[in-house]
């Protein structure tokens, strides 16, 4: 989508929240919420194929999960925005040699996985569900999936073990802004999408926060954060850092956002071994 038709959308949707800034907050989240990409593609399907599939439903909504079996710990492996369970590929295999036992899903509007929207409130709920389901030892998560990992432990006080956190968000407020400044949203359609939050996940968007969700988490933790990741900012790895207090945080160069280097998954091996 270029850059005049997005301003155009965030425009029409300015002029909606004169008449109805309920109704303008609920477009711009649903447009905030909606991934483009993540679906599964005939490159991706053989080797999540070599998996055993199930469902497990939160609620309605049927998220899939992969399972390679091994006899040791089990380990839960959570993608990011706009992907799948197919990016953990190099992982996997690496687990599977050490023959850990080994879970991937796809979010919420992603890969196989139901529903037509995602957001991390969402997904830290689907990820409970998964980890009462399989009785899963560690996480390792990417992205906005890592801060998802981490909401969720935080909100049910799970027994996870270890948590490993690659390149996430140290707070949502952030990433809202981003796609407010983006779309040209003016403060009728901001003030309106706060509380369309605080309606519905209890607290507007600055209260998810590392400072709030990191509290209380047992687990010992993993921060991989490259310097140059143009997505997240490397700061955000300094926050977390600061507000989980069992956790060690490894710093990269040159490997960006996606963090896919083996360097990376022998620094994740080493903390799941440990």
């Amino acid at each position: 989508m270029n850059k005049y038709l997005i301003k155009t959308i965030g425009g029409f949707i300015n002029l909606i929240s004169y008449v109805s800034p309920t109704y303008s907050a609920q477009i711009a989240v649903y447009l905030f919420s909606k991934p483009k990409k993540g679906k599964i593609t005939e490159v991706e399907s053989p080797f999540l194929n070599t998996a055993t599939q199930e469902s497990v439903f939160y609620k309605n909504i049927p998220i899939a999960t992969y399972h390679w079996k091994g006899s040791k710990e089990t380990v839960l492996l959570i993608h990011g925005w706009e992907s799948n369970a197919f990016r953990w590929k190099d992982l996997i295999e690496l687990l599977q040699a050490q023959n850990y036992n080994i879970i991937a899903i796809d979010a919420p509007a992603h890969g196989k996985s139901g529903n037509k929207i995602f957001n991390v409130f969402l997904y830290s709920e689907c990820i409970n569900a998964v980890t009462s389901h399989y009785k899963i030892d560690s996480i390792v998560g990417h992205s906005v999936g890592a801060t998802a990992s981490a909401i969720s432990l935080h909100k049910y006080h799970s027994s996870i073990k270890k948590l490993v956190s690659l390149g996430a968000p140290s707070n949502f407020t952030g990433i809202i802004n981003n796609y407010i400044l983006m779309m040209g949203y003016n403060k009728r359609v901001t003030d309106a999408m706060n509380t369309y939050y605080l309606n519905h996940f209890d607290h507007e968007p600055d209260y998810f926060s590392a400072k709030n969700f990191l509290k209380g988490i047992q687990a010992k933790g993993l921060i991989i954060h490259d310097k140059k990741d143009r997505i997240i900012s490397y700061r955000d790895a300094l926050d977390i850092s600061k507000h989980y207090k069992d956790s060690k945080l490894i710093r990269t160069v040159g490997f960006g956002h996606g963090l896919k280097n083996e360097q990376v998954y022998n620094h994740i091996l080493e903390f799941l071994n440990a």
